[in-house]
Order: structure tokens, then C-alpha cells, then sequence
């Protein structure tokens, strides 16, 4: 069993936190949208309040007394050095070193996030650390924002309203949108995560906008959003195409390299190549593949080591297929 110290790390409070009732996969489409749409850094709380070093960790209790909060992040001319939580404090009250300075008894090993990471980074991180809260960095490494579940969960509710209002309006409109084909391409970069979601998100609005059913738009979405994910991770970069024709959803991702050698594996569900960094950031689960299977109607996939990887996807617009989601 971790001990006390080992479980205090980051804030967490005392009784574990439940998981935001949602994920990266099959929530409603809208929710999707959203969570690859919005950026930490348009959710997380920019007024942050924070302790030095120097301070006594009795001065920091005050402060988390004073702003009720239950975690305070130690703090170097905007560099983070680590953090207190109300575990530390209360292990300090009971070893007598609450007069002790807060860099002496902060955690340290401090698990951050970065302001220009999708909002779907931070409800990975929270559902599988389930810590009270993330600091957030910027590109200089500063701090410049605190993110909870409860940041994540107010936002949402306020953009799925706005959401709810624009689909009001764009169903008062008469007609329908017209039923011809549309092609789109997308780059891909390897390890861009600030752009990982713009092609799904982008697609999902060209569906949207034609009136296809939610679950066909749902189960384009999570291969869209796989594959371009993929290619950030796993390859040298590439691109995903969309042809949205009147009778189905073409998805091809192509990438430049460094090639697949043993595809049979790559399509079992859990097995991934992925780095600890790149699972630490909540990827490299090793279901891409196999999730962009599930969902396709049709599925093609070519690989040559040193050269790349071509995938093709299919979804028919009456597809008699289950729901992704159910």
C-alpha cells in the first residue's frame, strides 16, 4: 500500500474523486466537439494563488483557509517547484513542523499540464491520476493556471448551452443542406499535440452541417479522431483525407513513415509502441486500430517498413450498423 505521504501527492483530497462522466470515445458528439475543440487553456483557473518556498507551511494553511482551496502550488519567480495539499499540512500539524518552510515538505514529483494541450488531456489525466487538481504550464515552463474537474465541468456546461442554442437556430433554417460531395485534407505533425483533433473536429462540423444521423457522425468521428491521432504519435506525419459522398464517409489517413511491421499485432486491442511519455499523456493505449476497425464499415490498412502507412475507412450514411456508442 502507498503511504500516506505517497497518496498526498498533487492534493489529493481524502476521499477519492469520482471520474468526470465522460471520455475521449463515445460521448454524445457534441461533447466530442467540444473536448477536442477547447484548449486547458480556455478552462483553467488563471488566478492562481500560490506560497514561496520560504513560507511557513502554517502561512500556507492560512492562505488555503483564506481562498478555501485544498492545494496551493510553491512558487519561484513563475516557476513551479512543487505543491502543498491538505494532507501535507495536516502530516506537518501532526509531526509538529507546521513552522517548517513549505519548500521542505511540498511534493515535488508534481504531474503538470500545458495550457495549449486539448481539453481531452485533462480529463484523461484526471480520470487516471485522479488527483484534486493539475498545475498548468505555458511554453516557457511558468505557471499560469490551475485546472480541476470542476473547471472542466462548469465550461462545458456553459459551451454545450451555446451549443444547444446554435442547433436551435440551425434547425429553425428551412431546407436541407445540399447532398453533394465534399472533399477536405488535413497535415499531421509528429508530436503537434496543440493541433491533435483539428481534423475530426472539422469533419464532424461538415456532417453536422449536412444533417447526418448523430450515431454515423459518431462512429466517423472516433476514426477520424484515431487515426489523426495515430499519425501525431506514432509517425514521421501525414495527412487525413475526408470525401463526404451521398451515400457514405471515406476516411484515408497516409502517413510517411516509419511503417508498421507486423500489422496483425498492431490491430489487437492493448498492444502499442508508445513511449512512457506518450502514455503518460494519456495515449498509447494501443486501441487506435483496432477502434477505427470497430467502427468502419469498411477498413483497409498497407504498411511498408521505412516508407509508411496508408489506412482506409468506410462509414455508409445508412449503415445498419450498431451505434459505436452502445
Amino acid at each position: 500500500m502507498d503511504s500516506p505521504l505517497a497518496q498526498s501527492i498533487q492534493g489529493m483530497e481524502s476521499k477519492p474523486l469520482d471520474d468526470i462522466p465522460i471520455n475521449t470515445v463515445d460521448s454524445p458528439s457534441v461533447v466530442l466537439e467540444l473536448i477536442y475543440q477547447l484548449k486547458i487553456k480556455d478552462v483553467m483557473t488563471t488566478a492562481v494563488v500560490t506560497a514561496n518556498k520560504t513560507d511557513t507551511m502554517r502561512h500556507v494553511q492560512a492562505l488555503m483557509r483564506e481562498n478555501y482551496i485544498t492545494g496551493l502550488p510553491v512558487t519561484d519567480d513563475r516557476q513551479l517547484l512543487g505543491i502543498v495539499s491538505i494532507e501535507d499540512i495536516i502530516m506537518a500539524l501532526d509531526q509538529g513542523c507546521i513552522e517548517c518552510a513549505a519548500g521542505e515538505r511540498m511534493t515535488q514529483n508534481v504531474i503538470v499540464l500545458e495550457d495549449d494541450m486539448p481539453l481531452s488531456f485533462a480529463i484523461s489525466y484526471l480520470n487516471k491520476y485522479r488527483y484534486g487538481r493539475f498545475p498548468v504550464l505555458n511554453k516557457k515552463k511558468e505557471l499560469v493556471g490551475i485546472l480541476t474537474s470542476k473547471d472542466v465541468i462548469n465550461t462545458l456546461l456553459v459551451e454545450m448551452n451555446r451549443e444547444v442554442l446554435r442547433l436551435e437556430k440551425l434547425h429553425q433554417k428551412e431546407g436541407k443542406a445540399p447532398d453533394h460531395y465534399s472533399e477536405m485534407e488535413f497535415t499531421t505533425v509528429k508530436f503537434d499535440f496543440e493541433l491533435a483533433g483539428r481534423a475530426s473536429t472539422e469533419i464532424k462540423k461538415a456532417l453536422k452541417n449536412r444533417s447526418i444521423d448523430p450515431k454515423i457522425i459518431r462512429r466517423v468521428a472516433i476514426a477520424s479522431y484515431e487515426l489523426e491521432i495515430n499519425q501525431v504519435v506514432h509517425s514521421l506525419g501525414g495527412t487525413i483525407s475526408c470525401s463526404i459522398q451521398p451515400d457514405k464517409v471515406v476516411i484515408v489517413a497516409a502517413d510517411i513513415g516509419p511503417g508498421i511491421p507486423d500489422l496483425n499485432l498492431a490491430l489487437q486491442e492493448g498492444w502499442s509502441t508508445a513511449n512512457e511519455w506518450i502514455r503518460s499523456l494519456g495515449f498509447g493505449a494501443g486501441m487506435g486500430l483496432a477502434n477505427t476497425k470497430r467502427v468502419s464499415d469498411e477498413f483497409f490498412i498497407e504498411s511498408n517498413v521505412g516508407t509508411g502507412t496508408t489506412v482506409r475507412s468506410v462509414v455508409f450514411i445508412n449503415s445498419p450498423k450498431e451505434d459505436a456508442g452502445a
